[in-house]
């Protein structure tokens, strides 16, 4: 097994090493980053939208945040968490407590903005930096502080589209042929 893994190490450097063949697309970490984090925000707001102003309030269970408080968890999450990548571009202020339809779109919209100035801010290396973040995610590089915000973004979409269909109200994404 040994002699494996060190086969494998030695034919993966050697290929690092190769010029690339002629046409041959190189990725950037950074603009796969920027794309992800970028095409993330229309569906969360079309899915934030889709419940009527009157229906934010609602809540599947007592125990539960009601459907504009996972809205601003997102939105407050990634305030959070961007916070750590130490970037120039100011972080915006936005009630943390909004209730109102219109001021929790706004928290959100105005979150992912800060992310996507935050983003093109860096470089492929700098994505790679280890960054001191909160106890629970612990010093991570910039790239991973962004795929934990994309699967939490995912994870409470998946919550929100539980509501939108128990208030009677297709989610956004679901509709398509």
């Amino acid at each position: 097994m040994t002699r494996l893994i060190v086969a494998t190490a030695l034919v993966l450097a050697v290929c690092a090493g190769r010029p690339s063949a002629a046409g041959a697309q190189s990725a950037s970490l950074q603009a796969e980053l920027l794309k992800d984090w970028s095409e993330l925000k229309p569906v969360m707001m079309a899915i934030a939208a889709a419940m009527p102003g009157d229906k934010f309030t609602y809540k599947s269970t007592p125990a539960q945040r009601d459907y504009g408080q996972q809205i601003m968890h997102v939105a407050a999450g990634n305030m959070m968490y961007l916070r750590f990548f130490g970037g120039k571009a100011p972080a915006p202020a936005f009630n943390r407590n909004a209730t109102s339809k219109a001021d929790i779109l706004q928290a959100l919209a105005t979150s992912f903005d800060y992310g996507e100035a935050l983003i093109r801010e860096q470089t492929d290396q700098s994505m790679l930096q280890i960054v001191q973040t909160n106890p629970f995610l612990g010093p991570s590089s910039r790239a991973r502080v962004i795929y934990f915000l994309i699967g939490h973004t995912w994870d409470i979409y998946g919550q929100m589209a539980v509501y939108l269909r128990l208030n009677g109200v297709v989610p956004p994404r679901s509709d398509r042929p």
